[in-house]
C-alpha cells in the first residue's frame, strides 16, 4: 500500500488509467479532464460530428461513495466502509459472480431502469442532480453540496434469498464503480435485521459487535452454499470455496498460551485462534471516567504490551503435566497443585490485523461507562516484540487448523513480516455505550488518499488527522501482503 504523505492535502489526485474490477463497462472517453477538490462531479463530454457537445453519465472517484444513515445506522456504515476499503476483502467479494447485481447497474439510465431490469425485483433508483450554489464538498463523492448521485436500494433483500454475501457484492460493486456519490442502503439493512436479529431496529448499537457477528454471518453462508450444488454452479463453487478461504485466512491470526510451572519450570503452549485483539487500558485510566478523560494519552504499544505481559496465577491452582507425570502412575496420590505464571503471545500474524481498544467498561449492573483518554497509534506497527520468539514451541497443542498464510509456519518469519500499515480507523463519538456516533478514516488504495467517512458526508483529510482520531477500532495491514499482490 502506498504511503499517504504527511499533511495531505485537500486536493485529489484523479482515479487510475486502470479502472477496478468492481466498475461496470461503459464507453471511455477520448481525455478525462483531471477533477480537484472543487469540482465534487466529473462530466465527461465527448463531441458528435456536428461539434455540439452531449452530456455523459457523471462520474467520481472509486470508493468515495457515502452511506445515508437510516435512523441510527452509522455504527453499520463505519464499519461497511472500513470493510469496502480493505483491498483484499474488496476484491474477493467483488469476483463473486453475481450477474443480477451487474445488469441492474448497467441496465440504470438517466435515474430510472429499464423495464427488463426493474422487473428483476431489485435494486436501484437514482435521483437527479440536485443543483446548489455552494462550493464542493472537498473531493469526488460523498453528499457533495453541488450536485448528489444518489442510489437509494428497496427496502427489501436485493435477490430472492437473503444474502449478506450478495449484498456486499452488490454494495461493493456500486461504492466502487466511480457512478454513485451515495447510497442508501436499505437492503442491506433489512438483510441484517433477518439474518441478525439482535440489530435489529433504530436503537444504537455497538460497531465492533456488529463487525464480529457480520463476519462470522458472512463465513457460514459461504460454508453452506458452496455445499449446494442448486444454489451454486461448480465454477461458482469453485470460486466460493476460494473467497472463503480469503475470509478465514484475512483477520485469522493464532496465539499462543503459554503456562509455566514455577516448581519445575515446564512450560505448557496451547495454539487459540484469534480475528481480533482486544486490548485492555492501563489500570491507571479504571476510575472515574472523568478523571480518565483528563489523563494524559497512552501509546497503543502500551496496551499491547499489556496483552502480552506475563499473569501471575495466584495460589497453588495449577496442576503441572510434568509434576504429576509420576503421581499418574499411582491413583491413590491426589494430584499436586503449584503456582504457575502465563502469558500470551502472538503465534501467527493475520493479513489484516484488528485492534479493539476496550473503551467500554461495567460501571454497576446494567451501565457501562466509556474510558475517554487519547490513544496514540502510529501510522506503521511492528509486531516483532509482541510475537512468540520460538517458531515452533515444544508441546504446542492447536485448538485449530494453522494459518496458510502465516511465515512461522514454514520457520523463523522475516523481519518484514512484522510490519503493519494502517488502512482503518473506526472511531466512537460521545459518552455512553448506547449512544454517541461512529464515523471511519479509510485509506483510499486507488486514489492514494485518506477519506473521513461521516455517513453521507466524505472528505478528504491528511494523516496527521487521522493519528489525531480518538480510536476504538484500528486495522493495520500487513505490508508483505501488500506487496504480493496475493491472488485469490
Amino acid at each position: 500500500m502506498a504511503t499517504p504523505k504527511k499533511g495531505g492535502t485537500k486536493k485529489v489526485q484523479p482515479p487510475p488509467k486502470t479502472r477496478s474490477r468492481s466498475s461496470v463497462n461503459r464507453s471511455k472517453p477520448k481525455s478525462a479532464t483531471p477533477h480537484s477538490a472543487q469540482t465534487p462531479v466529473r462530466r465527461r463530454q465527448s463531441t458528435k460530428q456536428g461539434g455540439s457537445p452531449f452530456k455523459r453519465r457523471p462520474t467520481v472517484t472509486p470508493g468515495v461513495t457515502g452511506l445515508r444513515n437510516l435512523g441510527n445506522t452509522c455504527y453499520m456504515n463505519s464499519i461497511l466502509q472500513v470493510l469496502s476499503h480493505l483491498h483484499f476483502f474488496r476484491e474477493c467479494f467483488l469476483r463473486l459472480d453475481l450477474t443480477q447485481a451487474l445488469e441492474l447497474l448497467a441496465s440504470a439510465v438517466h435515474g430510472q431502469l429499464t423495464e427488463k431490469a426493474s422487473s428483476q425485483s431489485t435494486l436501484i433508483q437514482r435521483r437527479g442532480f440536485q443543483a446548489s450554489s455552494g462550493s464542493g464538498a472537498g473531493l469526488s463523492g460523498g453528499a457533495s453540496r453541488t450536485r448528489s448521485m444518489e442510489l437509494i436500494q428497496p427496502k427489501e433483500p436485493s435477490s430472492k434469498h437473503i444474502s449478506l454475501c450478495h449484498e456486499l457484492h452488490t454494495l461493493f460493486q456500486v461504492m466502487w464503480s466511480g457512478k454513485w456519490a451515495l447510497v442508501s442502503p436499505f437492503a442491506m439493512l433489512h438483510s441484517v435485521w433477518q439474518l441478525i436479529p439482535a440489530f435489529r431496529g433504530y436503537a444504537q448499537q455497538d460497531a465492533q459487535e456488529f463487525l464480529c457477528e457480520l463476519l462470522d454471518k458472512v463465513q457460514h453462508e459461504l460454508e453452506s452454499t458452496g455445499k449446494h450444488t442448486t444454489t451454486a454452479g461448480v465454477p461458482q463453487k469453485r470460486l466460493i470455496k476460494q473467497v472463503l478461504s480469503v475470509v478465514n485466512t484475512i483477520f485469522h491470526g493464532q496465539l499462543l498460551s503459554q503456562v509455566t510451572c514455577l516448581a519445575c519450570d515446564h512450560r505448557s503452549n496451547t495454539v487459540e485462534p484469534f480475528w481480533d485483539l482486544s486490548l485492555e487500558f492501563p489500570e491507571r485510566y479504571h476510575r472515574n471516567s472523568r478523571e480518565s478523560a483528563a489523563q494524559a494519552s497512552c501509546h497503543l504499544t502500551e496496551m499491547l504490551a499489556k496483552f502480552t505481559e506475563t499473569e501471575a496465577l495466584e495460589g497453588n491452582i495449577y496442576a503441572c503435566e510434568q509434576c504429576n507425570s509420576a503421581r499418574r502412575r499411582s491413583s491413590s496420590k491426589p494430584l499436586l497443585l503449584t503456582e504457575a505464571k502465563k502469558q500470551l503471545m502472538v503465534h501467527k500474524l493475520p493479513q489484516v490485523l484488528r485492534l479493539h481498544l476496550k473503551r467500554f467498561r461495567w460501571s454497576g449492573r446494567n451501565h457501562r461507562e466509556k474510558i475517554g483518554v487519547h490513544v496514540r497509534f502510529d501510522q506503521l506497527l511492528n509486531m516483532e516484540l509482541y510475537c512468540c520468539r520460538e517458531p515452533s514451541p515444544k508441546g504446542v497443542s492447536c485448538s485449530s487448523p494453522s494459518s496458510p498464510s502465516s511465515p512461522s509456519s514454514t520457520g523463523s518469519p522475516s523481519p518484514k513480516h512484522f510490519v503493519y500499515d494502517l488502512s482503518a480507523v473506526v472511531m466512537h463519538h460521545g459518552k455512553g455505550f448506547g449512544s454517541g456516533h461512529y464515523t471511519s478514516y479509510c485509506y483510499n488504495t486507488e486514489g492514494g488518499f485518506w477519506v473521513h467517512c461521516n455517513d453521507s458526508k466524505l472528505n478528504v483529510c491528511s494523516v496527521e488527522e487521522v493519528c489525531r482520531a480518538q480510536a476504538y477500532i484500528l486495522f493495520y495491514t500487513q505490508r508483505v501482503t501488500q506487496d504480493k499482490d496475493r491472488p485469490l
